[in-house]
């Protein structure tokens, strides 16, 4: 289950941003010991809500239905209007929850909202080659490969090459 991230969410997100550290060290930004403390995680939650206030960005905790436990997130984000209708998609699971399937579903229904509630024409995700499992959770979604990026983000200290995916509005099916 989806949920927009709020501020009643943040101990739970700090305590699966916490728990999941090393898991999730290869796939991000190098972070310091101070981006993950109990502040540094109620900031990011409040940002995330002026965000969805503004249109920019829509935060998303994916919660388990019988517990209510939070088991990842998902990020529909850089949201540009206009003539693009666009949105990136970026998402992180627990890893105790990796490959059960409840990404694959979390990508189903942030896509509901993407081409439904907000109206956006074209969703867009870069992952990193290795990344195979993410690669299948888009590809089972509909996701195209669309290219690939040289040393497009810098991951964990080094410039990482991504491939780029997207789908349309119109290939989306629910």
């Amino acid at each position: 289950m989806l949920q927009l991230l709020q501020p009643r969410y943040t101990k739970a997100y700090h305590q699966f941003r916490n728990e999941n550290r090393p898991f999730f060290t290869p796939f991000e930004g190098l972070k310091d010991d101070a981006s993950f403390t109990l502040a540094s995680h109620q900031a990011a939650v409040q940002q995330s809500v002026e965000e969805a206030d503004l249109d920019k960005a829509y935060g998303f905790g994916i919660f388990l239905r019988a517990s209510g436990t939070l088991i990842g997130t998902i990020r529909l984000s850089m949201i540009s209007r206009g003539v693009f209708q666009n949105a990136y998609l970026g998402y992180s699971m627990a890893e105790k929850y990796n490959g059960h399937g409840f990404m694959t579903e979390a990508v189903n229904l942030c896509q509901n909202v993407a081409f439904g509630a907000l109206k956006l024409h074209r969703v867009q995700a870069n992952v990193m080659p290795r990344n195979l499992a993410s690669q299948r959770v888009l590809e089972k979604n509909g996701f195209t490969r669309e290219g690939y990026s040289r040393n497009y983000l810098k991951i964990n200290g080094k410039w990482e090459d991504h491939i780029n995916f997207a789908i349309l509005a119109e290939d989306y099916q629910k």
